[in-house]
């Protein structure tokens, strides 16, 4: 037993998760979010805040960007405020907590902006994230891809060089809100893809989505909400300037972005607004089966959290912390969809979405939203697959 122990510390020794300590400037942040927040969404309901950074509103991420709250870390001359990635941090908890509705520039601010400060041009950085920090600039994701998913080393979508920039045909699904943004970070096969290297031959482009030969075709969930995309290309021109970084590099490129998709707050507080309605139904006095429940919650929280502070400061500091990110990244969302279910358990009710009972309504919205935890941003299985290979164990 004594050998096998051993070896299973020995296993987990290629995570690393180092404490890190809030500034001072981090926690007046809260205070000011705090207020902000409860100004601002004070007429949302329980059901609209279990959105939570689904909720999508143009006004609101107006008001983030005048506030300077978007595209904080970035450099001044990009419209930035070169604050610290764990007031940053704190920002996003204060928002997600709340239910604040944080989806049209959520993905800009969180991945699609810090890839071109890091691989792009100085000519596409000042083009687009100075809107992006003034809540006016909102992009999408494309990389998954029909029969792909999350394996984004089989994608098929293909730009094939041209004389003055590259002929895209393919299509790109479940992009979320690719109805409503402006922009598309757009991963292609530009190369051979070779049998001892899935990842290669892989470029990705900044893609203006009202350029002719894209077409955005909705694709409505279970609930009758749009929210997805099919994105069809069929022969779209993109010019030589809108490549970012490297032709051939888009792989290392695309794991450096889905470190900041899979690290936030986000991973973990999605099922957030429903746990404070579920504290609130208990009431001051739990049951000692609510009580220890609610307490194992908590530690999940907590342990959660300091984990992805951790990629928050490995990240400020330069690093490309993938495997710790994919670590969180399964660990929260797991946590998430036990959430609903946990609380369906404590208190017998049937959802609705439309009940004025505030823990009713966020249950439904929840229970409806539930099943994509573990699907954006990376399934269960490529994640395991990711921390497995950088475990050494595949």
């Amino acid at each position: 037993m004594k050998q096998q122990d051993e070896g299973r510390v020995g296993m987990f020794q290629g995570f690393k998760f180092d404490p890190v300590e809030l500034p001072p400037a981090a926690t007046a942040l809260r205070a000011e979010v705090r207020d902000f927040v409860g100004r601002e969404i004070a007429e949302r309901t329980a059901g609209e805040r279990a959105e939570s950074w689904s909720g999508f509103s143009p006004e609101f991420s107006r008001k983030m960007g005048r506030q300077g709250w978007i595209g904080m870390t970035w450099p001044k001359r990009y419209g930035g405020h070169e604050r610290s990635a764990l007031e940053r941090y704190v920002l996003l908890e204060e928002l997600l907590a709340a239910g604040a509705p944080v989806s049209a520039h959520w993905v800009a601010d969180r991945q699609s902006g810090p890839l071109l400060l890091r691989f792009g041009t100085e000519a596409q950085r000042q083009m687009v994230l100075p809107r992006i920090a003034a809540g006016d600039c909102y992009f999408c994701i494309g990389m998954s891809e029909p029969d792909s998913g999350s394996d984004l080393a089989s994608i098929r979508t293909r730009a094939v060089k041209t004389n003055d920039g590259w002929r895209v045909n393919g299509t790109k699904l479940w992009t979320s809100n690719a109805h409503h943004c402006h922009y598309m970070i757009l991963l292609c096969r530009t190369g051979a893809k070779a049998d001892d290297d899935r990842h290669g031959g892989m470029s990705q482009f900044l893609v203006d989505l009202t350029w002719p030969g894209i077409t955005i075709r909705p694709i409505k969930n279970l609930a009758g909400e749009h929210h997805f995309n099919e994105v069809v290309f069929q022969d779209l021109h993109i010019p030589d300037d809108m490549i970012i970084g490297e032709a051939g590099a888009g792989w290392h490129q695309v794991t450096t972005e889905l470190s900041f998709e899979r690290s936030g707050p986000e991973r973990f507080l999605s099922a957030f607004s429903l746990l404070t309605e579920l504290v609130r139904a208990i009431g001051p006095k739990p049951s000692d089966r609510a009580a220890a429940v609610l307490g194992r919650i908590a530690a999940h929280l907590l342990t959660l959290r300091r984990m992805s502070l951790s990629v928050a400061g490995m990240l400020q500091a330069g690093g490309n912390p993938n495997v710790e990110a994919a670590v969180v990244k399964d660990l929260g969302t797991v946590l998430e969809q036990e959430i609903p279910e946990i609380a369906r358990n404590l208190i017998d009710c049937e959802p609705e979405q439309a009940s004025s009972d505030p823990f009713i309504a966020a249950l439904a919205r929840t229970m409806l939203y539930a099943p994509s935890f573990s699907i954006r941003g990376g399934t269960r299985e490529i994640l395991r697959g990711i921390i497995a290979r950088g475990l050494g164990l595949r």
